[in-house]
């Protein structure tokens, strides 16, 4: 078998761990592919390669031709050449749209924005996706176009062609309504639109919360702020392509339209992280709060840094938010305890200072009310939880 798939990027690692899935327990099959290629151009050894099936995210005709030439059986994981007679399994990106819109709109934003490559295939319908969903809600959307005077072949040149007019974009957050609830066509684009929000002081999330598509771990966990992202179901479409293609090579007929794979949800982190509230004192209030809260914030020295007297802070808090600053503080803090209770090996004492708590008496008393269990409960279940692969 030849994969002809990236290794690169997120996505191509996770479609190479969803075929070797199968290659387990249905195999064995002889493999050869080439790491870390980003499989725009045919790689040198494909020209020499005999074998009885391809698997290959086919993204130019000159690519489509090269494959074609083998005469075998081939699966297509990628879907955006019109009129390849090749069989296609592909994310169901008009979902992932639709699942972006309906995050934003469960945290209560009424204005929208989508940004990706205009021109790409996955971007557009994942832009479609998106637009619908927020019609059908009745709210508009704003989108921003890459000035293109030509279209890029590869997607390493969109995301080129994306930092070259990063001046445009930066303009284009900049004159968008707030707050609002924005979309990236995938992780990378997110994290251009961050830097640019950085750049000219536009909080994220409560200015513009942002989602991207892919769960890029690095991508998302790097940037100043990580991201939220739609999680694609990228295994099981490489393991139904490889099933696919070992069923078309017994002699089976290739179904004649593209198989499509919802995503499994959104990975929820901070960019996104946010109730839209347009009262724009307690928008900067919750901002600090998520900012400074394990730096010793308390509701005093909240104050100073608000412009309302304490019983107008709190009315309006609990009123928009459903707690009180003091309760969110607490929830800040202790969510990133868990943070760091699942991501560390850190002493408990450690973590008390690190997070605004007196000692680590109190902060196992009020963990234990709040959460139910020790923070020591808490990060033993979630080790074997990971050890059982939940």
């Amino acid at each position: 078998m030849a994969l002809l798939i990236e290794s690169s990027r997120s996505y191509g690692r996770d479609l190479l761990v969803g075929i070797a899935k199968h290659v387990r327990i249905y195999g064995p099959w002889s493999i050869e592919f080439q790491e870390g290629d980003a499989c725009e151009t045919v790689p040198d050894w494909f020209g020499r390669w005999t074998g009885d099936g391809v698997i290959a995210r086919i993204k130019t005709p000159a690519f489509a031709e090269a494959v074609a030439r083998k005469k075998v059986p081939t699966v297509d994981l990628y879907g955006g050449l019109a009129n390849l007679k090749i069989p296609t399994i592909r994310s169901d990106e008009l979902a992932v749209g639709r699942l972006a819109a309906e995050h934003l709109l469960e945290r209560g934003f009424r204005q929208f924005a989508f940004c990706g490559y205009n021109g790409t295939d996955w971007s557009d319908r994942r832009q479609v996706g998106f637009e619908q969903c927020i019609a059908q809600a009745g709210y508009p959307c704003q989108t921003f176009h890459n000035p293109l005077n030509r279209f890029p072949k590869q997607a390493v040149e969109y995301e080129e062609h994306g930092v070259k007019y990063e001046e445009q974009l930066t303009r284009w957050l900049q004159a968008l309504p707030k707050p609002i609830g924005l979309m990236a066509c995938n992780d990378s684009r997110a994290r251009q639109i961050l830097n640019c929000c950085r750049g000219i002081k536009v909080i994220v999330p409560d200015e513009v919360a942002v989602v991207g598509v892919d769960k890029d771990e690095v991508l998302c966990e790097l940037s100043d702020i990580p991201i939220s992202s739609v999680i694609l179901n990228t295994e099981q479409i490489g393991f139904q392509a490889a099933a696919l293609l070992g069923r078309m090579m017994a002699g089976e007929q290739p179904p004649q339209t593209a198989i499509v794979i919802p995503p499994k949800g959104i990975a929820t982190r901070r960019s996104t992280d946010v109730l839209a509230i347009e009262d724009k004192h307690i928008a900067t209030a919750l901002g600090i709060i998520r900012e400074h809260s394990c730096e010793g914030l308390n509701v005093p020295a909240l104050l100073k840094l608000v412009p309302l007297s304490r019983s107008a802070l709190e009315r309006r808090f609990v009123s928009l938010v459903g707690r009180s600053p003091k309760a969110e503080i607490l929830r800040v803090r202790l969510e990133r305890v868990k943070q760091l209770l699942l991501d560390s090996d850190l002493p408990l004492k450690l973590i008390s200072e690190k997070t605004g708590f007196e000692n680590q008496e109190y902060l196992s008393r009020i963990f234990k009310k709040k959460v139910g269990m020790t923070p020591g409960r808490f990060r033993d279940r979630s080790s074997k939880d990971g050890a059982d692969g939940f």
